[in-house]
């Protein structure tokens, strides 16, 4: 599985779907106006940021 080969995730779960949308939803709301040029990693911690 390629999660395994990535290192597995640290939450222990890949994201839902559903997950994902939220974001999405809440980006092109009102209540994210003011938010510009942000990249989001939605990898349940797979990725190092830091």
């Amino acid at each position: 599985m390629i999660m395994d080969s990535l290192g597995g995730v640290p939450i222990g779960r890949p994201s839902k779907p559903e997950e994902i949308a939220n974001l999405i939803a809440f980006i092109a709301s009102d209540r994210a106006g003011t938010i510009t040029g942000t990249e989001y990693v939605i990898d349940g911690g797979t990725v190092p940021t830091a």
